[in-house]
């Protein structure tokens, strides 16, 4: 459970590490999983958007119940996973992710998710950790972006340079095992990676179930944002509790 520190640095700045690290059986799993996805699907060496969509077994690593312990101490107890990716960044190939918020790409109404970014390799400058500006999401509310379709980006929607200050962004240097949570407003990006070194990151996203995942605004966001992947077919797995909407729709999706 995240101690009363680590949630209160959470409220306040959008983001925590907290003391806790995946064993070492865990990580391997992944790593394994990961290698024969990409065996499978090469497109998927750099970055893979929807990990579910081509195995279930990844869901595994989801059920981890100190993690769902914390994403319940953050979204409360009714809440559901509706994505995973898996950011690869291959030694010196890995593409970079402009700055941006989550809630600029997800159809979820109230706009709502914390993620679970998981280190499955050390994460540093020099591989391309994740970056945050700090205390960016306390407004509440999405910045302006711009569609950037330049190649070496993971992502297309780039935040505009004149809503933050790069001076003001933190390195969140993790070993392997170690896990972040951010929430779908900070703004945050990171670099290639320019090392030697993979820098493997698994994402696990959680919505509470009194937002609604909206499918139909998820197709028209692929048209009006230019994205490679939309979310209308997006399997929701329950984790806890009730769907407080009443109106999120859990049927399995291939």
């Amino acid at each position: 459970m995240l101690n009363q520190g680590e949630l209160a640095h959470y409220r306040e700045y959008g983001y925590v590490v907290p003391d806790f690290r995946l064993g070492e059986r865990a990580l391997d799993d992944i790593r394994d999983a990961h290698a024969r996805l990409v065996a499978r699907e090469p497109r998927f060496a750099d970055y893979c958007p929807t990990l579910l969509a081509y195995d279930l077994g990844f869901l595994n690593h989801a059920r981890e119940p100190a993690l769902l312990d914390m994403v319940e101490q953050v979204l409360g107890p009714d809440f559901a996973l509706w994505n995973s990716s898996f950011f690869a960044k291959p030694a010196r190939v890995g593409s970079r992710t402009p700055w941006h918020q989550d809630g600029e790409y997800w159809p979820i109404r109230p706009i709502a998710t914390c993620t679970v970014w998981m280190a499955i390799d050390d994460a540093t400058p020099q591989n391309g950790c994740l970056r945050v500006i700090r205390g960016s999401h306390q407004a509440r509310r999405l910045y302006r972006h711009r569609t950037n379709n330049a190649a070496g980006l993971s992502l297309n929607q780039e935040l505009d340079p004149a809503e933050y200050d790069e001076r003001d962004a933190v390195d969140i240097v993790l070993q392997a095992g170690q896990v972040s949570l951010h929430d779908v407003f900070l703004v945050h990006g990171s670099e290639p990676n320019r090392s030697a070194r993979p820098r493997r990151g698994m994402t696990l996203r959680f919505m509470p179930t009194s937002s609604v995942f909206d499918r139909e605004l998820a197709v028209r966001q692929v048209a009006d944002k230019e994205l490679g992947v939309g979310h209308a077919a997006r399997t929701l797995f329950l984790m806890r509790g009730l769907d407080r909407s009443g109106r999120n729709d859990f049927r399995l999706r291939a």
